[in-house]
């Protein structure tokens, strides 16, 4: 499978035929990869050449670099999704044709802390409904969900029954989640849920901190979840100005 010359930089080419070996299931998910003396020497590029392309497979999460042990193979995102596209969690698993559940952790009634004011700003918070929960797909573990409502808004009682949040904010408050604020956060192996997640201590998460809205702009519903990078990818479409 040595690299043919064109007029493309090595690494570049190098970097098609590696995606193009592990599509044709050549290097298998979770496989560890040849060594560099090998893979360099199969490609006919130097090691400098091949790890400049490793280095940019792995930005892309195509692979992940383990430091003295080697280069293995990341499992494909089973679900993925425009960051534009408002979708629950709920939806997205469906979208996959897996069937969605809920593992509840708890629900309380929670003091708000002076950020969770700021963010609800301007309407005025005295408690808020907490819950935390996991999200599975296929009775698999894929998303820890952790979900604040304005007291009042949903009996407590409700919440701990939801399975989607926008599906029961609608229900029982005739509002709908029109738009969200998100900040994306990728974060390492995380001490409480990595385990809840079955994640690998090198597996990453992606936190999304979202503020839902409604169309009147009335924010409703905060949420931190965590997703298994190696279940969830997100992709923006960015347009010139």
């Amino acid at each position: 499978m040595s690299i043919r010359q064109d007029t493309r930089h090595l690494y570049l080419q190098v970097i098609e035929q590696i995606k193009r070996d592990i599509e044709n299931g050549i290097f298998l998910e979770k496989e560890k990869l040849p060594s560099e003396f090998e893979l360099s020497k199969s490609l006919g590029v130097s090691r400098a050449t091949l790890r400049e392309a490793l280095r940019i497979l792995e930005e892309e999460s195509i692979v992940t670099r383990r430091h003295g042990v080697g280069t293995f193979v990341n499992p494909k995102p089973v679900f993925t999704s425009g960051i534009e596209e408002l979708d629950s969690v709920t939806g997205m698993i469906r979208k996959s044709g897996m069937t969605p559940g809920s593992q509840y952790l708890s629900a309380e009634l929670v003091e708000p802390t002076e950020d969770d004011r700021s963010r609800f700003a301007p309407v005025e918070i005295h408690n808020l409904a907490r819950v935390e929960r996991v999200r599975t797909a296929d009775q698999q573990p894929v998303v820890y969900c952790t979900d604040r409502i304005p007291e009042g808004l949903i009996p407590l009682e409700q919440v701990r029954e939801a399975d989607s949040m926008f599906g029961i904010l609608e229900r029982y408050t005739g509002k709908t989640i029109s738009y969200a604020v998100t900040n994306i956060e990728p974060i390492g192996y995380h001490e409480k849920i990595s385990p809840i997640l079955n994640s690998e201590p090198d597996q990453a998460l992606l936190l999304l901190k979202q503020m839902h809205y409604t169309k009147d702009d009335e924010p409703v519903l905060l949420s931190s979840n965590y997703f298994r990078a190696d279940k969830f990818s997100f992709h923006v479409l960015r347009k010139r100005v």
